[in-house]
């Protein structure tokens, strides 16, 4: 009874873990897929709002990124987009998030390999089923509330992760925000919730096609 109960522990252990290496690794795609904003760049006309071209753009965005995904850079510097002391603040809360979203994928990314070769191994991939089942909602849940009204999604968003009012920059103080409009984050998020539901999607059908075998 005790080893079972053991089992079980390590099951919804790995589970968890599997969880959060999918989610993690949504974010950092997300996060990183630059392709994104230079679309957007185009689609949303995001070049009326400042005097750069869009290389120029391009490449400051390109030392935003560098400062929020690099660790040991602690000063943010854009050529062409000077920040105020709040709009610095809210880039370094930014950039203690992107770190904690590349903590959770790396710790938990060799449980989670150990727990998926356990299921192959042992044949009880059919474990995945019921989970991703219910957590392919998720997302569509959160797509729901965005498609009520992003705004009021984005501002609980920024409630939620931060405590202050710094992410609501001023355009004379910080000029960066008028290169990063609000669609472009709606944009992110459509795409990071398309990623999670792509991946339950895979671990679900995953267990299915397992049980559908047996």
């Amino acid at each position: 009874m005790n080893q079972l109960k053991k089992w079980r522990w390590l099951e919804r252990g790995g589970l968890l873990s599997l969880f959060l290496t999918s989610i993690s690794f949504a974010v950092l795609v997300t996060i990183n897929f630059r392709p994104l904003y230079r679309f957007d760049v185009d689609y949303l006309k995001i070049l009326d709002y400042t005097e750069v071209s869009k290389d120029v753009l391009m490449k400051n965005f390109g030392q935003l990124m560098s400062y929020l995904n690099n660790p040991f850079q602690s000063v943010l510097a854009m050529a062409d987009f000077p920040s105020s002391a709040s709009g610095a603040q809210h880039f370094y809360e930014v950039k203690l998030l992107f770190l904690l979203d590349y903590g959770v994928f790396f710790i938990t990314l060799i449980p989670t390999i150990l727990f998926l070769r356990s299921l192959f191994k042992n044949q009880r991939k059919w474990l995945l089923i019921r989970p991703f089942q219910i957590g392919m909602l998720i997302p569509v849940l959160f797509g729901f509330l965005m498609a009520l009204g992003f705004d009021r999604f984005f501002v609980t968003f920024h409630e939620v992760f931060f405590n202050n009012d710094d992410w609501l920059f001023d355009p004379a103080t910080d000029p960066i925000i008028n290169v990063l409009p609000e669609e472009f984050f709606m944009h992110s998020f459509i795409l990071f919730f398309l990623l999670i539901e792509l991946i339950f999607l895979g671990f679900y059908l995953l267990g299915k096609r397992e049980l559908k075998k047996a």
